[in-house]
């Protein structure tokens, strides 16, 4: 994947994160996976069309989707409501936002469709034939893989 298309989401990731839940944002080793993989405890699924093509994935564990949306939303969340649901989906939304924002001034034309969300471990996923970009993220709410599967678009 080429670093300009990785860049914007990392850096919106970043950007959002450290905005919601103040502190930095830690980023463990990138690489890249091929094939199936398994869902997270909650996963954000945003859509990728135009200029490039695919989806972009927000995989955690129940306890960091709580504690994000909970420090987001500014209460506290026991269990993962169709509330603290939207709001894990929010974030996904707007972090892609902002990383269409920034490859559009880049000259790449991205649009974005509603975030999709997929709760429950076990799940099996695949980005069929497009390579997947893991990279880890360490936050003060606990851990994030995002999930850059990306191609050019048609």
């Amino acid at each position: 994947m080429r670093a300009d298309v990785a860049q914007p989401f990392l850096l919106a990731a970043k950007g959002v994160l450290e905005q919601e839940l103040g502190g930095d944002v830690g980023r463990g080793q990138v690489k890249i996976e091929r094939g199936d993989f398994e869902a997270g405890e909650v996963t954000a699924v945003v859509g990728v069309t135009g200029a490039l093509s695919g989806a972009v994935m927000y995989r955690m564990s129940e306890a960091t989707a709580l504690a994000i949306v909970g420090r987001m939303m500014g209460q506290k969340f026991g269990e993962l409501d169709a509330l603290a649901r939207s709001g894990v989906g929010e974030l996904g939304n707007v972090i892609s936002g902002r990383a269409g924002v920034l490859l559009e001034k880049a000259g790449i034309r991205t649009d974005i469709a509603p975030p999709m969300l997929i709760v429950g471990r076990g799940g099996l996923m695949s980005s069929l034939d497009i390579p997947r970009l893991l990279v880890p993220l360490q936050t003060s709410a606990g851990a994030i893989d995002l999930q850059i599967a990306l191609k050019q678009g048609s």
